[in-house]
């Protein structure tokens, strides 16, 4: 999901929008001669994730700034480790700056929280996914910061794989067709083979998406109880997801239910910028 053309296309738009003529504050009081050197450093303990983005920001500012990157996305760091380092041109690493902080502390901050999440599950067998609930525009790069953190990636798009919801089930059984045989006639409709999922919000609707054939099955908002009694109703004849109601405190009994997969929309949707600082050096003369 991250390619270069992605990175480089997201990270122009940015720039574009934070100096649309130009930095005029650095333009005005920084020397054209003066050479910046600058490290990125923890200000806490963290996950890190966004360094080619991090990088990419002054690369597309001014392709005389170098960036060196010192930790790897999804190495752990503690406070004061030094992440980053970036020479060059004055004007163009601080025009850069904002930028460059804006999606490392973002996508940092995704890797880990991520990363409790997978901490607090480890051993179980369960894995941990995110969700369509993502920035507009900067999905592939909060998921590939989910990956980072350790979790894995759900479909990346409506495109990618069948998802029916309820709004879909209540639209699909309008004419009171039976929902087994209503999904088996719509899976036979696809023009290519795809993985599909259907989420339910009771116990009582497995047995009929189940026996449609169904590649994964999701629990909706089920209580950890009924996660229990979904699991030994499936008995392993599809993949079982969890969804809703996730968090960190509860994450651990949900894994333990035997589920197969947790999906966690707040790994993109709440989570906290770390907080990364640029400190800076500068040379006002070669």
């Amino acid at each position: 999901m991250l390619t270069a053309r992605t990175i480089d296309r997201i990270v122009t738009l940015a720039l574009d929008e934070d100096a649309p003529w130009g930095d005029l504050t650095s333009e005005t009081l920084i020397p054209a001669d003066a050479v910046a050197t600058a490290d990125l450093v923890a200000r806490e303990d963290g996950v890190f994730a966004g360094g080619e983005v991090f990088a990419a920001a002054f690369r597309l500012t001014d392709p005389a700034i170098e960036v060196g990157l010192h930790v790897a996305d999804g190495g752990r760091f503690i406070a004061g480790r030094r992440l980053a380092t970036v020479t060059g041109p004055a004007q163009g690493v601080l025009t850069a700056e904002r930028i460059g902080l804006n999606f490392a502390q973002r996508m940092s901050g995704i890797a880990t929280l991520t990363a409790r999440y997978v901490d607090a599950i480890a051993g179980t067998g369960a894995r941990i996914v995110d969700t369509r609930k993502t920035t507009p525009l900067l999905r592939a790069f909060e998921r590939h910061a989910v990956a980072a953190g350790g979790g894995h990636n759900h479909r990346f798009s409506l495109s990618d794989a069948v998802m029916a919801k309820d709004n879909h089930l209540g639209v699909l059984t309008a004419t009171g067709a039976d929902l087994t045989d209503a999904l088996r006639e719509a899976i036979a409709r696809l023009p290519h083979t795809a993985h599909v999922e259907v989420e339910v919000d009771r116990v009582d609707q497995i047995e009929a998406v189940v026996a449609a054939g169904i590649g994964t099955i999701m629990l909706d908002n089920f209580t950890v109880d009924q996660l229990r009694e979904g699991v030994a109703t499936v008995a392993g004849r599809a993949q079982i997801e969890a969804s809703g109601g996730v968090s960190l405190d509860t994450v651990r009994q949900i894994a333990e239910t035997g589920v197969d997969v947790i999906s966690v929309g707040a790994l993109t949707h709440s989570a906290r910028a770390l907080d990364l600082g640029l400190d800076l050096r500068i040379d006002l003369g070669r």
